[in-house]
């Protein structure tokens, strides 16, 4: 009787063990999950292949959950306020360039026309 108890408890280590290793492979999916990773279903896999790489990969699977924030992106601070404001801007630019662009393309005709005419004037 007391082989089968051993037996048994043996069985229930075996299998909590196994679940505990396929459950701390997957803490950097979680993490990734949480976060609203990008690159979730990436992390999700490369937690399993680093399952059957004995393990190498998981420290910079946690790495590369842990490095994206979705209120801050990649970065390690706060989004920058002056890159919104140089979008919002950059509507006028471009209108300003345009402009700008026209002006010389007609200041371009007109020398290449006064070109023409002294060459045609010459000969």
């Amino acid at each position: 009787m007391l082989e089968y108890v051993a037996l048994g408890i043996l069985v229930f280590a075996a299998i909590t063990v196994f679940y505990g290793i396929i459950v701390i492979h997957d803490i950097p999916y979680e993490i990734a999950k949480e976060r609203n990773h990008p690159q979730q279903d990436a992390l999700h896999v490369a937690g399993w292949v680093s399952l059957f790489t004995l393990h190498v990969l998981w420290p910079f699977l946690w790495i590369w959950a842990m490095l994206y924030r979705e209120d801050r992106g990649w970065g390690f601070s706060a989004p920058d306020k002056s890159a919104a404001t140089l979008n919002n801007n950059s509507g006028t630019e471009v209108t300003e360039l345009l402009k700008r662009i026209e002006i010389l393309e007609l200041k371009m005709n007109s020398s290449i026309e006064n070109t023409a005419s002294t060459q045609v004037g010459d000969k």
